[in-house]
C-alpha cells in the first residue's frame, strides 16, 4: 500500500511540473512584465534600462556566467522577491499578487525542491531555453 501511495504522489508531482512549466506562457509573461527593462530579446537593453539605478541583466547569459549551470534558485528568488534588488525600487515582483500563490515545486540540480508560483516557473522555464 505504501508503494502505491508513493507512486501516486510521484505521478502527481511529475504531472504538476510538466503542466506548470509552459515555456510559451513564460515567454508571454516575460514580454508583458519583464521586457520593458530587460528588453524584448532578454539582452538587458529594454527602454526603461537607462532610468534604473542598476542596469538590467542580460538574461540570455545567466548560465554562461554561472559556469554553464542555469542558476535556477537565484533566478526564482529574484523574480518572486525572496532576493530583492534595489533597482526595482521595491521587492519583486512589482506586479504584486499576480506572481504569488498557485505554488509548485521545481527540482534543483542538487535534487532539492524549491517552491514558487506557476507564473514564475513558466518564466524561468522560458529563460532556460534562451541561454547562450
Amino acid at each position: 500500500m505504501k508503494h502505491v501511495f508513493a507512486g501516486l504522489l510521484l505521478a502527481a508531482s511529475l504531472t504538476t511540473s510538466a503542466v506548470a512549466q509552459d515555456t510559451e506562457e513564460g515567454k508571454s509573461l516575460y514580454l508583458t512584465y519583464c521586457a520593458t527593462c530587460h528588453g524584448l530579446d532578454a539582452d538587458g537593453k529594454g527602454p526603461m534600462g537607462p532610468a534604473l539605478v542598476l542596469q538590467p541583466t542580460n538574461l540570455t547569459e545567466l548560465q554562461a556566467e554561472n559556469d554553464g549551470v542555469f542558476p535556477l534558485v537565484r533566478v526564482i528568488r529574484r523574480i518572486d522577491g525572496r532576493d530583492p534588488l534595489v533597482s526595482h525600487g521595491s521587492p519583486m515582483p512589482v506586479f504584486g499578487d499576480f506572481f504569488e500563490g498557485r505554488n509548485i515545486a521545481l527540482r534543483t540540480q542538487s535534487g532539492q525542491n524549491i517552491m514558487t508560483s506557476v507564473p514564475v516557473a513558466d518564466i524561468v522555464a522560458w529563460l532556460e531555453t534562451i541561454q547562450k
